[in-house]
Formats: structure tokens, C-alpha cells, sequence
């Protein structure tokens, strides 16, 4: 007796592999295979034992260290792309040095005279200690 039913659906993993590699979603793999999200599921499911999930987020790793390696390449001949890492990765930021001039003139004896006797005699204990009498 034969068994009823839809033939299964094959997939490729190797484009899905690639596809995962470079970031695609799971919803635009199965755009691009033609297959519906349940689909894509249950076979990685029966063919590989784990969901979907943990299958694509495995290849995607390998996307990324692909473009790490390509990035670090890219360095050896990129300034931008030497800094772009260095910021990133090393946590080094763009310093800027600002500096600032001004000329401030204190009279000092202006201050003085709008002080009250009592402030005068605080001031002098206060600061003693520093002056030097001659």
C-alpha cells in the first residue's frame, strides 16, 4: 500500500547555508526557495535535529567571522577601515584638544574698597599664613 500525501519538499542547505552566511532572514530564505517558514522547520528538524533557529544562527556565525577576516584584509590597505576597526573593536575615539585663551584683568583694589571693615579683617586672618610681610 502507498503512502498518501504530499511528496516532500527537498531543500538545498547548501544555498541556505550561504544564504544565512550573508545575513538573510528566515523569511526572505524561504522567499527565495519557494518553501513556506513550516516547511524550512520541519526539515531542519528531521535532517538536522535542531530548529531553525539554532541552524541559521550557527551559519550566520560563520558570516561573520567571514567578514571579519575580509574587514582585517581591507584594514591593511584602508585608513577608514583601520580606524572604523580600531574604534570598534579597540574602543579608540577621536580626541579633540580645545584650547581656550582669554585674557581676564582683576582689579583687585576695586574689590577691596567695596568690602566691609569685618570681611577685611577675615580676609587678612584667612590668607596670612601666605603673605609674607617684608
Amino acid at each position: 500500500m502507498s503512502k498518501a500525501g504530499r511528496k516532500k519538499i527537498k531543500i538545498d542547505w547548501s544555498k541556505v547555508d550561504a544564504m544565512c552566511k550573508i545575513q538573510c532572514t528566515q523569511v526572505e530564505i524561504c522567499s527565495i526557495l519557494d518553501i513556506c517558514e513550516d516547511t524550512i522547520n520541519a526539515r531542519c528538524k528531521e535532517e538536522h535535529g535542531i530548529n531553525f533557529s539554532e541552524y541559521s544562527a550557527k551559519k550566520r556565525e560563520g558570516g561573520k567571522a567571514s567578514l571579519r577576516r575580509m574587514q582585517w584584509q581591507q584594514a591593511e590597505k584602508s585608513p577608514a577601515m583601520a580606524i572604523f576597526l580600531g574604534k570598534n573593536i579597540l574602543g579608540q575615539s577621536d580626541k579633540q584638544e580645545i584650547e581656550h585663551k582669554a585674557d581676564v584683568n582683576v582689579n583687585n583694589n576695586d574689590l577691596l574698597k567695596k568690602m566691609s571693615d569685618e570681611d577685611l579683617e577675615l580676609l587678612q586672618l584667612t590668607y596670612s599664613k601666605y603673605i609674607k610681610e617684608d
